[in-house]
C-alpha cells in the first residue's frame, strides 16, 4: 500500500495556545513547567489529529517553542560566546536570549540575526559560526519528543534540519572562512543524535535539506555525498532526505547518489522533475512525492495529482511510494473547519493543514469519492463569476512604461521636497499596539463598540503618539497605525478580490502570527483606505507626517495568492490600487508617503536563472504604484529581514527618494554591500533591533551612525529603527527613541567625521 506521510505540522494550536504560553513565560506569568506542559499537550493533540486523519507516517521534532533552526543551534551546541553558555544542556534562558536578546540582571546581549526561510514569510534564526567552531550535542529534544510520540502509540518520523542546510544558511563571524570546513566537526554530533534516536526506538528520520534544491557548486555537491556517506555508516536508522521549494534539476545526480533509504521531492513547485527522477530511480529506494501544496490554501485537484502518483507508483512500486505535502505545513493555517463565517462557495475551494492531510490520505488510498468531490470544487472555482472583473483587466492591460516613471531624476526633484536637518530622524510606521488597542478592536468586532466610539479611540491614540513624537524631537512623524490589525490584512480588507479568515493564523517568527488574506479574484480599490487617519495626524502638527502604505509585492507575497493567473498580473492589479491611494494621499496634503516592500527580496526565485524575470515585474509594480505623484512628494520605502545585498542595484531602479532598511539585527552586513556599491539616493540603515526588548544606548547608536559615514555621505543618512514598533512596549520604545534622537543630534552637533 502507498504510505500517507507528513513533513511537519503547525505548532501554535487552534487558539494560539503556544503564543500565549510563551509570551506568558517571558513576562513571568507562566512558569517553565507550565510552558513545557503546554508544548507537550499541543504535540499530543496534533499527533492524535494526524493519526485520526489516517496518516501512516507522522512527524516528531517538527514542534518548536521559537524556531527549528534555533533548535538545531541548541542541538549541536552552536551558541555564540556572548551568551556565556557553559551548561551541559540547553536552558530556556539562553535559548530565548539567542532569539530575542536579553537585558537586565547584569546581562546585556543582542539577539541572533533573523532572516526569511527561503522564499517564505517565515523568519528563522541565523546560526553564527566561528573559525574552528566546536560542536557537541547540547539538546536531547529530538529523542525526547520521539519518546513522547512512542508513548502515545506513534512510531513517528523524527525531523531534523540537515547538516549541509544548517551550514549553508549560517553566517560566519570574525575572519571569513568556508563554512563547509566545519562539516567534519559537525557530523559526529549528528551521529550522536541519530544514535540517541535509535536507542529510543526510532525507525525513520527525515533530514530536511532544502538547500539541495538551490544552485550548488561542485564542492557543495561533493560535501553532500561525503556527509551522508558518513552518517549512513554511523546509523542503522532509515534516512529520508527531504528537498522542497524547488526542483533538484542539476543536483539530481547528487541526490540520487546519497546512501539513504528515501528521498522527498516537491512535485507542486517542480512537477517537471518527475520524469528525470523516475528515469534514474535506484531500485528499492522510497520516493516521498510532495503532491499536495504546503505553501498555499487552495484545494488540490486530486484527479490531476493522482496522475503524478500513478506515474511514480509505476516505476517505484506502491510499497515504496509515500504521498505527502510538498513541504512542512508550517506555512498554512491549521483547520478550515474553524472558519464558520467564510463564504460557503469560497470555503469550498480551500484546504488548510488538516484538510491537506485528508487530501494526502485520499491520494494514498485512491479514495474515488474524495476525488470526485475535488473535481466538483475545481470546476466551481474555474467557472465562478466572482473571480474576473473586465474593468480591472482592461486597466491593467493599458499600463505603459510612462505610467511607471517619475519623470524627474532624484537629484532634480529632491530640492522641491520637505526640508529637514542633517541625519533626519523617523520611525518605520507602527507604534506599540497595547492590550487596550487590541481590546478596542475586539470590541468593535463583537459590536461592543460602535464605529464612532472606535474611531474616537483611534483618534486619541494618534493624538497621543503625535504629541510624544514631537516631544522626543523626531523630524518626520507617523500616525502609529493603531487602526491596523496587520500591514497586509488591513489593506486587503478594503480591496475587492480579497477574502479573510477568522482563524487562519500562520507563524511569521517566534510568537508573531499573521492571518494572510486570500486573493481569489481581480483586485481593485473601491474607496480611500488610509487618507482619513493620515490627514487627521497631519492636522495635529507642523512637522511632516508620513502616509503609510504596504507595497504591491509585499501584499502579494504575504497573501495566499490565486494560482489561476501569473503572479505578475496580480501584482500589477494591486499596484494600480495602491497608486490610487498614493494620489489621494498627495491630494490630501501628505508630503511624505512610505510604501513598504519588505518582501521584495523574499520573493526572489530560488534559482538565479529565474531572478531577472521576477525582478523586472516586481520593481515595475512598485514603480507603477508610486510614479503618479509630483516632484515635491517624497516617496519612501522600507525593507527588512532578507539578504538585500543581492539586489542593491535593483533597489536603485525602484527610484524611491528614501529607503529605510533593516541593518542592526544582521550585524550591519548592509554596510558591507554599500562599500562595493554606491547607493545614490537617501537611505536609513536601521540603528537598533526592534525585535529585541533591550534598549540601545545613545553611544551604541552613535557608533552605528559613524560606521555608516564610512560608506555613505552625511546628506544621505536617515536615522531610524530596523522595523516598526508594533510589538514593543511603550516604555522601551520611548527610551530607545530618546537615545536614537540624541545620537542624531550628536552627529549634527559634533560632525559626523
Amino acid at each position: 500500500m502507498t504510505i500517507a506521510s507528513n513533513l511537519g505540522f503547525p505548532p501554535m494550536g487552534a487558539a494560539r495556545e503556544l503564543k500565549r504560553a510563551t509570551e506568558g513565560y517571558w513576562s513571568g506569568k507562566v512558569s517553565r513547567a507550565q510552558l513545557l506542559a503546554t508544548g507537550a499537550e499541543l504535540r499530543r493533540r496534533h499527533w492524535q489529529l494526524q493519526r485520526d486523519i489516517g496518516l501512516d507516517r507522522i512527524p516528531a521534532n517538527d514542534f518548536s517553542f521559537y524556531d527549528r533552526m534555533l533548535d538545531t543551534c541548541a542541538m549541536v551546541g552552536a551558541v555564540p560566546p556572548r551568551y556565556g553558555f557553559k551548561s551541559e544542556w540547553m536552558d530556556a534562558e539562553t535559548y530565548f536570549a539567542m532569539a530575542r536578546g536579553s537585558q537586565g540582571k547584569g546581562r546585556d546581549v543582542t539577539a541572533m540575526e533573523m532572516t526569511k526561510w527561503f522564499d517564505t514569510n517565515y523568519h528563522y534564526i541565523v546560526p553564527e559560526l566561528e573559525r574552528g567552531q566546536r560542536f557537541r550535542m547540547a539538546s536531547a529534544k529530538p529523542a525526547n519528543e520521539y519518546r513522547e510520540a512512542k508513548a502515545a502509540g506513534i512510531d513517528a518520523t523524527t525531523v531534523l534540519i540537515g547538516p549541509l542546510t544548517f551550514l549553508l544558511l549560517a553566517k560566519t563571524r570574525g575572519t571569513a572562512f568556508d563554512r563547509l570546513s566545519l562539516l567534519d566537526a559537525l557530523l559526529p554530533v549528528y551521529g550522536d543524535v541519530l544514535e540517541s534516536l535509535a536507542a529510543a526506538g526510532a525507525t525513520w528520520v527525515q533530514i530536511d535539506e532544502p538547500c539541495l534544491a538551490l544552485d550548488r557548486t561542485e564542492a557543495e555537491r561533493a560535501a553532500y555525498v561525503r556527509a551522508y556517506t558518513q552518517l549512513a555508516k554511523r546509523t542503522k536508522l532509515k534516512l529520508m532526505v527531504a528537498t522542497y521549494f524547488a526542483g533538484l534539476n542539476d543536483n539530481l545526480a547528487t541526490a540520487l547518489a546519497l546512501p539513504v533509504e528515501g528521498l522527498h521531492v516537491d512535485l507542486v513547485r517542480a512537477p517537471q522533475q518527475l520524469d528525470a527522477l523516475l528515469a534514474q530511480w535506484p531500485k528499492g529506494r522510497v520516493l516521498s512525492a510532495g503532491v499536495i501544496d504546503g505553501r498555499n490554501v487552495w484545494r488540490a485537484d486530486l484527479e490531476r495529482q493522482r496522475m503524478l502518483v500513478q506515474r511514480a507508483a509505476a516505476t517505484v512500486g506502491r510499497d515504496r511510494l509515500w504521498v505527502a505535502p510538498s513541504c512542512s505545513l508550517l506555512h498554512t493555517p491549521l483547520d478550515l473547519d474553524l472558519e464558520t463565517k467564510l463564504d460557503p462557495e469560497l470555503k469550498g475551494w480551500l484546504a488548510f493543514a488538516k484538510q491537506k492531510l485528508q487530501e494526502v490520505v485520499a491520494l494514498a488510498t485512491d479514495d474515488r469519492p474524495a476525488m470526485a468531490a475535488s473535481s466538483r470544487a475545481a470546476q466551481s472555482r474555474r467557472t465562478s463569476k466572482r473571480i474576473n472583473n473586465a474593468a480591472v483587466q482592461r486597466r491593467a492591460a493599458s499600463v505603459t512604461e510612462k505610467d511607471r516613471a517619475r519623470g524627474t531624476r532624484f537629484a532634480d526633484r529632491r530640492p522641491a521636497q520637505v526640508e529637514l536637518p542633517a541625519y533626519p530622524t523617523t520611525t518605520i510606521g507602527s507604534f506599540p499596539q497595547t492590550a487596550d488597542v487590541r481590546a478596542a478592536r475586539r470590541k468593535l468586532h463583537d459590536a461592543q463598540l460602535t464605529a464612532e466610539q472606535y474611531d474616537q479611540f483611534i483618534e486619541a491614540q494618534i493624538a497621543k503618539t503625535v504629541r510624544l513624537q514631537e516631544e522626543l524631537g523626531l523630524d518626520v512623524l507617523v500616525h502609529g497605525e493603531f487602526e491596523r490589525n496587520d500591514m497586509v490584512e488591513y489593506f486587503g480588507e478594503q480591496l475587492v478580490g480579497f477574502a479573510f479568515t477568522e482563524h487562519g493564523w500562520v507563524q511569521s517568527y517566534g510568537t508573531r502570527y499573521v492571518k494572510p488574506p486570500i486573493i481569489f479574484g481581480d483586485v481593485s480599490r473601491p474607496t480611500a483606505m488610509t487618507v482619513r487617519w493620515s490627514k487627521y495626524a497631519q492636522s495635529l502638527t507642523q512637522r511632516p507626517v508620513k502616509g503609510m502604505l504596504t507595497g504591491p509585492v509585499t501584499i502579494l507575497q504575504w497573501s495566499f495568492v490565486r494560482d489561476d493567473q501569473p503572479r505578475a498580473e496580480t501584482a500589477k492589479q494591486i499596484a494600480l490600487a495602491i497608486r490610487d491611494e498614493v494620489i489621494d494621499l498627495e491630494a490630501a496634503g501628505i508630503r511624505v508617503i512610505q510604501i513598504d516592500e519588505p518582501a521584495l527580496r523574499e520573493g526572489l526565485p530560488l534559482r538565479r536563472a529565474e531572478w531577472n524575470d521576477y525582478l523586472h515585474w516586481a520593481v515595475d509594480a512598485f514603480r507603477l504604484a508610486t510614479a503618479g505623484v509630483r516632484d515635491a512628494t517624497q516617496i519612501h520605502t522600507h525593507m527588512c529581514y532578507s539578504e538585500f545585498n543581492d539586489v542593491l542595484r535593483v533597489i536603485e531602479r525602484m527610484d524611491a527618494d528614501v529607503i529605510s532598511i533593516e541593518n542592526a539585527r544582521s550585524g550591519s552586513e548592509l554596510l558591507q554591500g554599500l562599500e562595493q556599491y554606491k547607493y545614490p539616493n537617501e537611505i536609513g540603515p536601521g540603528v537598533y533591533d526592534i525585535h529585541s526588548p533591550r534598549v540601545p544606548s545613545t553611544a551604541e547608536i552613535t557608533s552605528a551612525l559613524k560606521s555608516m559615514t564610512r560608506v555613505l555621505e552625511d546628506a544621505q543618512i536617515w536615522v531610524n529603527p530596523d522595523c516598526g514598533l508594533k510589538t514593543r512596549g511603550w516604555e522601551e520604545t520611548m527610551a530607545a527613541l530618546k537615545n536614537m534622537v540624541a545620537a542624531a543630534k550628536a552627529m549634527r552637533e559634533n560632525g559626523a567625521r
